[in-house]
């Protein structure tokens, strides 16, 4: 049987309390105020929560690792120490807004090869130059027959990456490996040639949403919102 509540993230359990904490304080001078806290406190419930997912399993799917809307998609030479290519490669960005889920999930089997941090600023997370100047985590999984890079973007709000997985480490496709606060935004560079089967702003489930198919020989999608 499905459970209705989803568990949610154990690094959200001490804002929980807080906001739990604050808004009993507010009732007590203000039930209005009060009132505020406690759905302050429900919505800190619902942004640290981890949905179960189903991942689907075949060589050559890349799945999406994060919830949100496809914001950009371009062809750019992914940075050097990422040691992917020197090539363009398409980068597919997925902005999550604040009612999104923000953990991340890996996007195919394989053993995470680097993982790299940079530090920056905390401008829009929908702009293109975040994805160079924000503060920002990535992690590199090889798979043995290709390699994908994904980037955790902070962003305006969002003052803290996790990334829950280390160097040398087997993963699953949609396994659960980092979380980003408050409001953030997920690259993924997809390997030389590789085309994604998903189009700007469609919205992604991570750990479901099949981004690209390696084996897939068909163009680029295109779309048109109704």
């Amino acid at each position: 049987m499905m459970s209705v509540f989803a568990p949610i993230h154990k690094d959200g359990i001490k804002f929980v309390l807080i906001f739990a904490a604050v808004s009993i304080l507010l009732y007590n001078f203000s039930h209005t105020l009060g009132g505020l806290g406690f759905i302050l406190t429900a919505w800190c419930i619902y942004f640290f929560r981890i949905p179960k997912r189903v991942t689907p399993i075949r060589d050559g799917l890349i799945i999406s690792p994060a919830d949100g809307i496809v914001s950009l998609i371009t062809d750019v030479v992914p940075p050097k120490e990422y040691a992917i290519g020197s090539e363009p490669l398409t980068r597919v960005s997925i902005f999550l807004n604040v009612f999104d889920v923000h953990v991340q999930r890996t996007p195919i089997e394989g053993i995470i090869e680097k993982i790299i941090y940079h530090p920056g600023k905390f401008v829009n997370a929908s702009l293109d130059k975040a994805s160079e100047d924000n503060e920002r985590q990535t992690i590199v999984i090889n798979n043995g027959k290709f390699k994908i890079a994904c980037t955790q973007i902070a962003g305006l709000v969002a003052r803290r990456i996790l990334c829950q997985t280390s160097e040398g480490k087997a993963m699953k496709a949609g396994e659960l490996y980092g979380l980003i606060r408050f409001g953030s935004r997920v690259d993924v560079y997809l390997p030389k040639g590789v085309v994604p089967m998903v189009i700007i702003g469609q919205r992604m489930i991570g750990g479901e949403t099949i981004l690209a198919d390696v084996m897939s020989t068909e163009a680029a999608r295109q779309g048109s919102s109704h």
